[in-house]
């Protein structure tokens, strides 16, 4: 067998990340499974090199997908973290962040304010800062 298998530390937990991800920025899901998946199972590790552990052979990874740029400044870069075993031939999946407002918007429907998307638990926070971001732009 060629290639490096995927795999995950804690599945459901990646699986509610992916499916959020699908749901609220498909581009980046696209991205991630067409693109990005094949890569890495190629043995190209494309991305940021996060870290080294020489004792345990591994590199941990950080890949930005592509979002909406309001989206970023309001809840930061969508990254993917894994980590490569190159001895074992596997690339752990570890997580998809901004996870907090992914797996918010798992749980219950998001809404949106001036086409970004919001927290229910940080709702006013959220639309603060688009709000001063938009006035921002418009100088």
């Amino acid at each position: 067998m060629k290639g490096f298998i995927l795999d995950y530390i804690n599945e459901n937990e990646y699986r509610k990340l992916e499916r959020a991800l699908k749901k609220y920025n498909m581009l980046a899901f696209k991205k991630l499974n067409f693109e990005y998946y094949p890569s890495l199972r190629n043995g190209e590790f494309i991305g940021e090199l996060v870290s080294k552990n020489q004792k345990a052979g591994t590199k941990t990874y950080e890949l930005k997908l592509p979002s909406d740029h309001m989206f970023s400044q309001v809840h930061g870069d969508i990254k993917l973290h894994y980590i490569v075993y190159e001895k074992e031939k596997v690339v752990m999946l570890d997580t998809i962040t901004p996870s907090d407002i992914l797996l918010e918007g798992h749980m219950a429907e998001l809404t949106t304010y001036k086409g970004v998307m919001i927290s229910k638990n940080n709702a006013e926070k959220d639309m603060f800062k688009i709000d001063l971001l938009n006035m921002l732009q418009n100088k």
